[in-house]
């Protein structure tokens, strides 16, 4: 029987800023009630616009950012409010995977020694007995022993994320959050990378938390799909429904611009006017209804709440779909 690794409810995420020439303090909310689960083993993707708080998300769930308010469970242990002193022993169970897979390695490092430095954090092995379990790590993410001699930048960006990868999976954690892991990659190495990730998931019986802006990469990885506009999940269930039967207008403006192999087939392409609002000033109602094709005079007014769409796991924020 399937198990809920991660749990998150009510998640919000507040930053104050100052603005203008006399520093008038201002708040930014890049996370704004968002609630999902993963069950273990399982990919839960969070896709959406640039600023729409997916990274801040998962830096909440690693607590490399600690929430404003709501509450993160993983495997059945509440995280939200402990101190960094506490959180030792949650950071071995949860690791993350970075966008930028030159920025997140130390050059002055050989890669050996940055895949072994959780080792040395989080475990009293031996010099030996991490250098062994690195060969073995490097060579299940597609290098060789010798790479470990080298440094980052003697690289390419493909390999270099493997070693992140490496690095991610050296202290067998349960949940891996992937921030946009191929979105810094040429494409043809994206698919390896993506191959990659699943096979590890197999083997290591890994739960993903997958960040991207990308529904095409989004479709060959994930479970369920949570859909994020302006710091909240408008709506969420399983790939397969959520790419059949989109019931939220945000959610069909995305998928209408991805591509589609078969040129005889076409999509209609639906195009958002207007930009991204800001979220130090957020609409009122329904955040998207600015730039909604279909916005009605309460969306203006009212926010909407999550309702169950067409299946069970379905859920949409949208009051076209209230009953």
């Amino acid at each position: 029987m399937s198990s809920t690794l991660l749990k998150v409810n009510g998640l919000k995420k507040s930053f104050d800023i100052s603005s203008g020439v006399f520093g008038k303090k201002k708040t930014l909310k890049a996370v704004n009630d968002v609630n999902f689960e993963i069950i273990e083993g399982k990919t839960f993707s969070l896709v959406g616009e640039s600023g729409c708080g997916k990274s801040t998300t998962g830096r909440l769930i690693s607590r490399l950012l600690t929430p404003s308010h709501g509450e993160i469970w993983i495997d059945g242990e509440e995280i939200s409010n402990k101190k960094e002193s506490q959180l030792k022993k949650i950071r071995q169970k949860v690791q993350m995977i970075f966008q930028d897979p030159y920025a997140s390695l130390n050059p002055r490092m050989k890669v050996k020694d940055i895949v072994a430095e959780p080792l040395v954090i989080h475990t009293k092995l031996t010099k030996s007995e991490q250098q062994k379990l690195v060969s073995k790590m490097l060579e299940v993410v597609g290098l060789n022993e010798y790479h470990g001699d080298r440094f980052a930048h003697e690289f390419s960006g493909g390999q270099r994320q493997r070693i992140g990868i490496a690095r991610a999976l050296i202290l067998k954690p349960k949940l891996i959050i992937a921030d946009e892991p191929v979105s810094a990659l040429d494409v043809s190495i994206q698919s390896q990378i993506l191959n990659l990730l699943k096979e590890l998931q197999d083997e290591f019986h890994l739960t993903y938390l997958f960040i991207s802006h990308d529904l095409s990469v989004v479709e060959h990885i994930s479970d369920y799909i949570g859909v994020m506009y302006l710091g909240t999940i408008v709506e969420s269930g399983p790939k397969d429904t959520i790419f059949s039967q989109p019931q939220h207008p945000y959610t069909k403006a995305l998928l209408s611009s991805v591509p589609i192999p078969d040129p005889r087939q076409r999509r209609e392409r639906i195009i958002l006017k207007g930009d991204l609002p800001s979220p130090v000033n957020p609409p009122k109602g329904c955040r998207f209804h600015t730039r909604c094709p279909v916005s009605m005079e309460i969306c203006k007014s009212v926010e909407p709440v999550s309702k169950k769409g067409v299946s069970k796991d379905h859920f949409v924020a949208c009051h076209l779909i209230e009953k």
